[in-house]
């Protein structure tokens, strides 16, 4: 469970009740009970869930959702509207159980409601992002990023939040390549095989020839070039105003930007309610809704399910490919155990 100020728990309140998602997976919830039946209560939806109270009680063979009351979160202490030092505590806590719930291999994938940064900024000292905080809970520094999803079509970004100042000194051939292989392997795992992906220019009309920035010419192309030589089914780079449109037709699965605003625009122009944002790099998917805490709208029951559906959908779809993964090499361990 996300944020408690906002909509998160009734977004969490309205997936635990649809079937098909207590069809489509074995549902572990991390949170306070009593801020799950507000939710609820909002959302006008039953609680029907397996109450335990670590994650040692959690049934291999539970036949509901499983919620994981931790007590970390009396309804009084929530101040609708507004990101408090408490509302943060109980998101980050949330997600820490929740990410060394997977990293332990007991579960598959990770999802989350909406976080509020603010909120998670008072509670967590160093909040950058959701990516710094998963690395200071994994104890790990692996390549990791963010990908905004809508429906088939992926952005992935070369550089994500930082000044726009910084950009260009950021952008490189080496971090072109590293976030070509990260998108292709990310969007492997979600059934794209290979993902046909489009290179955003940096400047104006992609540099218009040198007009306006030699990094096309000198920076993006190369790391291009190198890219489709190692086997990558990508092109570019294309001007940043019009590749989309390509991509929303059908020519690419992907646009690799070089910048946060120049994919998420666009992206959430197309379908703010329908967006997944997709944290990938990590040994299993951690999914959100693209969209935020929407405290404007607190309370009144009337949140979209729409991008929480999409975000949820392909955590589970990503993380039946995580266990499948896990078995074979379990399988080959066997074997080779056998054989020796």
């Amino acid at each position: 469970m996300g944020d408690p100020a906002g909509i998160s728990p009734e977004l969490a309140a309205k997936l635990i009740a649809a079937d098909e998602f207590r069809r489509g997976a074995n549902l572990v919830l991390f949170g306070d009970l009593r801020i799950l039946e507000q939710g609820a209560k909002i959302a006008g939806v039953g609680v029907d869930v397996e109450v335990v109270s670590s994650e040692d009680e959690i049934s291999e063979h539970a036949s509901r959702p499983v919620f994981i009351d931790l007590k970390n979160l009396s309804p009084d202490q929530v101040t609708p509207a507004t990101a408090t030092l408490e509302g943060g505590l109980f998101a980050t806590e949330n997600f820490r159980r929740a990410l060394l719930l997977a990293q332990s291999g007991r579960a598959d994938a990770v999802f989350f409601t909406p976080f509020n940064k603010k909120a998670m900024r008072l509670a967590y000292e160093g909040y950058d992002d959701e990516i710094r905080f998963v690395r200071d809970v994994l104890k790990t520094s692996e390549a990791a990023s963010e990908f905004n999803v809508l429906g088939k079509l992926w952005n992935a970004r070369v550089t994500s939040h930082i000044p726009l100042s910084q950009v260009a000194s950021a952008v490189s051939e080496q971090s072109i390549l590293r976030s070509l292989t990260l998108a292709d392997q990310c969007m492997r795992a979600a059934g794209f095989n290979p993902p046909r992906i489009a290179v955003a220019g940096l400047n104006p009309h992609a540099g218009d020839g040198g007009n306006f920035g030699r990094e096309e010419i000198e920076v993006i192309e190369p790391a291009v070039r190198k890219a489709i030589a190692q086997g990558f089914a990508v092109d570019g780079p294309f001007p940043s105003d019009t590749v989309f449109l390509r991509a929303k037709n059908g020519d690419f699965d992907a646009v690799l930007t070089m910048y946060h605003d120049q994919g998420q625009i666009a992206m959430k122009l197309m379908g703010f309610d329908r967006g997944v944002t997709l944290i990938g790099g990590f040994p299993f998917p951690i999914c959100t809704p693209a969209h935020g805490t929407a405290y404007e709208i607190a309370g009144r029951g009337i949140a979209n399910l729409g991008a929480s559906n999409a975000a949820l959908s392909l955590a589970i779809q990503m993380g039946a490919e995580v266990r499948a993964r896990r078995v074979n090499e379990v399988d080959t361990e066997y074997a080779k155990a056998v054989n020796s």
